[in-house]
């Protein structure tokens, strides 16, 4: 067992600063991947130091497999952690930086060659075990990283904005590896990044951060289809939810919006969802991928609410195009994820269709999600 507790932790530096990490209290199940997502100085790399031993706690308490770790040294948590600047020894091959730790332990001799011989063979490091780190390209040392983890088979693995340092394709390549090396031992992981993209494909749950707290924790595509309030929902997703203006009524328990300068009735919403509420204002949300630029032949037209755009800008893609365009007369943009063949000039009228099943809505004085009570 592998069960990483946090209980309502926190960190102050000095100074009068506000904390870097706030009040957090998070539970990382046996052999999951826990990714901590946010952007930068929202915390979570300040939180996997303290569960890494390489910050101390100023509040709150620390528990692996039920004991208390705020006081244990780094050495003796028996985790291993993957850093951004892969931290390998220059002077060392790669099989010395792969033995160097076992040998502090006292390991057995034949059981570090056979540890070190089934790592190197799993990810693909036997042809460069007497090399140094400087003949080895980018995804290969940070491979050396991750194997000089494994070798350890330690309790929970720490990884540290691993692939920040790797061009996209490498990045892409060594993505990919970290995923199957995860289903091959299934151990518990904790991953911080600031890019949702790993977050969403390798996650098995995300934790986002923002300002030292946690705003939400769910599997990638629960956060993704129900953000918790306005910065998830403009956070995950590229390009970002588009988020407006919005009048709401209510009557007869049917739930209408003005926005945009339509009005159109959301369905799944009802008159107590609206209760949070302290004025009719509201915050609506729409994925680039539910605007369309025709509606969807044979969906039911009281779905989808019309309206009135001038094109900004198309931005192809190749797969598909971002279509920019202004909400006339409202001082707001929208992003419509469209087809790849989809042309549009700037200043260019268009009639955009919003899919109102696929809506979000949101209190603008606490940002929170309003949520539906009505299945669709």
């Amino acid at each position: 067992m592998a069960v990483v507790t946090l209980d309502r932790i926190s960190k102050r530096f000095g100074g009068g600063a506000p904390p870097a990490v706030d009040d957090v209290s998070l539970t990382v199940r046996d052999g999951e991947f826990m990714v901590l997502l946010g952007p930068s100085g929202c915390g979570k790399s300040t939180t996997l130091r303290m569960i890494a031993g390489l910050e101390s706690i100023t509040s709150g308490t620390l528990m692996i497999d039920g004991v208390v770790m705020n006081s244990v040294p780094a050495k003796s948590r028996d985790i291993a952690m993957v850093f951004q600047s892969y931290a390998l020894y220059p002077h060392m091959t790669v099989r010395d930086n792969l033995t160097f730790g076992l040998r502090r332990r006292a390991i057995d001799r034949a059981e570090i060659k056979r540890r070190v011989d089934a790592v190197a063979d799993m990810l693909g490091l036997t042809p460069y075990l007497d090399r140094r780190p400087y003949a080895l390209s980018g995804g290969q040392r940070q491979r050396v990283a991750l194997g000089r983890a494994v070798v350890r088979d330690p309790k929970v693995f720490l990884f540290d904005e691993p692939l920040s340092n790797l061009d996209a394709a490498l990045r892409v390549r060594t993505r990919n590896e970290l995923i199957r090396q995860y289903q091959r031992l299934r151990a518990t992981m904790i991953y911080v990044t600031h890019d949702q993209v790993e977050a969403m494909t390798m996650g098995t749950r995300i934790c986002v951060m923002n300002q030292g707290r946690i705003v939400q924790v769910g599997a990638p595509l629960e956060v993704y289809n129900n953000p918790a309030d306005t910065f998830v929902a403009s956070f995950i997703g590229n390009p970002p939810m588009n988020l407006m203006k919005a009048e709401l009524a209510s009557a007869s328990g049917v739930v209408a919006a003005r926005f945009a300068g339509v009005s159109a009735a959301l369905p799944g919403f009802g008159e107590r969802d609206l209760a949070p509420l302290a004025s009719p204002a509201a915050i609506i949300g729409f994925r680039p991928e539910d605007v369309y630029v025709a509606r969807p032949e044979g969906a039911d037209a009281a779905r989808f609410a019309s309206v009135r755009v001038a094109a900004l800008a198309a931005e192809p893609l190749g797969a598909e195009t971002l279509l920019v365009v202004s909400l006339s007369g409202e001082g707001e943009e929208l992003v419509a994820r469209v087809g790849r063949d989809v042309r549009a000039s700037a200043g260019e009228p268009i009639t955009l269709w919003l899919d109102l099943t696929q809506a979000h809505l949101f209190d603008p004085q606490t940002t929170r999600a309003l949520t539906r009570s009505i299945e669709t």
